[in-house]
């Protein structure tokens, strides 16, 4: 009997997506757990994979469809099945009930990773108030666990890391829902094998194989056809969510800014040290200005919050969400607990996140329950800027460029490195005189940066 696939909520804030590719085509056969097609939603490209076995009777939505979640797209059943202008027959229809015993497709997001917030936490969009995480996600107790025909749980993302990577899974905890292996799993397995990021493959595993090289960047704007006086171009889903979230935040957060200017001479000499020890990663401007935004956040709480509409919610964890300029957008990987890093973790991590994010391979785990971010402009010679502030976020950080200026220093006239900072802070939950405590200390760690190592 036919077994419904419908468009799954892929991530937390996802409404519809945009079928991009079937990997499955019709009256090929299809396992559990199955690669069916790829889909575009609202932050990055994710896989649609079969919740039954059985043959691909029809697909119901051709690739480029724009489909609401819950919407039905394929069906799956046994070969030579007849359906009806694809939907099943009354019969297959009684069959899609679900069961305890029987593998269905699901129209149920799937459930959060462990250690996530549960919250709708994507940046720009607040949603009721949901429990949150209690530990981070290395505290949580791992176990791994098989379906009742043998197969093991991991997610989507976490079998093409280890198929590329050649590393078995069934030596690899899960952390995820019921013992579900995700990519941060992978990434703890490596760490243990003593290889940052990669795990040791299993004794007779295939050599691994070369990571997927991603598609070149399409224009933002296509080049115009002759005769043509302009173009119209569809909305990637990315770019109506970034449109919606804006329309949320502009309009009724009521937001100030605050301005401040830094002395970076201490910071750029530190800097200097580092990079000449040329061991690790290479320390960026914007590594240190996170390090010292988690360690202000930490002696300031009331700016590490979220409004929550009929509460505000301060968070007791400090998880830095950075701006990343993508393909037609912007997304905001989070460094969580980034207070508790090394500036050698920080740079490690940014530089991993930022790069998996220019592909649009980060896990919802990794873009969602920031606490407060920071947009760098400052590579793009900006001295200056104000930043929309990411629902349910309270405050972000606006970073210039590094200016070398005229300034009287120490009683004199003197060529001074300065960088300006504008926070922008949500009324409702950040007092001016909070935001500008926040930003002296901010300062006075920059100006002084053996105050993030005390």
């Amino acid at each position: 009997m036919a077994t419904k696939v419908v468009m799954e909520a892929l991530s937390p804030t996802m409404e519809e997506g945009r079928l991009v590719e079937w990997k499955k085509g019709e009256g090929e056969s299809v396992a559990v757990g199955d690669v069916l097609a790829e889909v575009e939603t609202d932050k990055a490209v994710m896989e649609l994979v079969a919740r039954a076995s059985g043959t691909l009777l029809k697909q119901v939505v051709p690739a480029g469809t724009t489909v609401p979640v819950s919407q039905l797209v394929a069906l799956i059943g046994e070969p030579g099945e007849a359906v009806d202008n694809g939907k099943p027959s009354p019969a297959a229809e009684r069959g899609t009930q679900p069961s305890p015993d029987r593998n269905q497709a699901s129209s149920m997001p799937p459930a959060p990773p462990a250690g996530a917030a549960t919250e709708s936490a994507s940046p720009g969009q607040a949603g009721p108030a949901r429990s949150a995480p209690t530990q981070p996600p290395s505290a949580q107790a791992p176990s791994t666990q098989a379906t009742p025909g043998g197969r093991l749980k991991a997610s989507p993302l976490a079998r093409r890391m280890a198929a590329e990577r050649g590393i078995d899974l069934a030596g690899v905890p899960g952390s995820g829902p019921e013992g579900r292996i995700v990519l941060r799993d992978l990434e703890a397995a490596g760490a243990a094998a003593g290889a940052p990021g990669t795990a040791r493959p299993a004794p007779g595993a295939a050599p691994t194989a070369p990571a997927r090289t991603p598609a070149p960047p399409r224009p933002a704007v296509p080049p115009p056809a002759p005769g043509e006086a302009y173009s119209d171009v569809p909305l990637s889903q990315l770019r109506k969510t970034i449109a919606r979230r804006l329309a949320q935040s502009i309009g009724p957060i009521p937001t100030f800014y605050l301005t401040s200017e830094v002395d970076m001479e201490r910071v750029w000499d530190a800097r200097e040290a580092l990079k000449a020890l040329g061991e690790g990663p290479k320390v960026s401007f914007n590594d240190i200005i996170i390090k010292a935004v988690a360690t202000a956040l930490r002696q300031h709480p009331a700016c590490n919050a979220w409004w929550q509409d009929d509460r505000i919610r301060y968070w007791h964890e400090v998880h830095v969400s950075m701006a990343v300029a993508i393909e037609d957008g912007l997304i905001t990987p989070v460094i969580r607990h980034a207070d508790r890093k090394s500036l050698r973790e920080i740079s490690a991590e940014a530089h991993d996140l930022a790069a998996r994010a220019r592909e649009r391979r980060l896990a919802p785990e990794e873009y969602t329950g920031g606490t407060f971010s920071v947009s760098n402009l400052g590579m793009l010679d900006i001295d200056e800027f104000t930043a929309v502030i990411n629902p349910p976020e309270a405050g972000i950080l606006a970073v210039g460029r590094i200016v070398e200026k005229p300034v009287a220093h120490e009683g004199q006239a003197a060529i001074r490195r300065r960088l300006r900072l504008t926070m922008s802070c949500d009324h409702r939950v950040i007092d001016g005189a909070t935001g500008a405590q926040f930003l002296k200390t901010l300062k006075a760690m920059l100006e002084n940066p053996l105050a993030l190592v005390w």
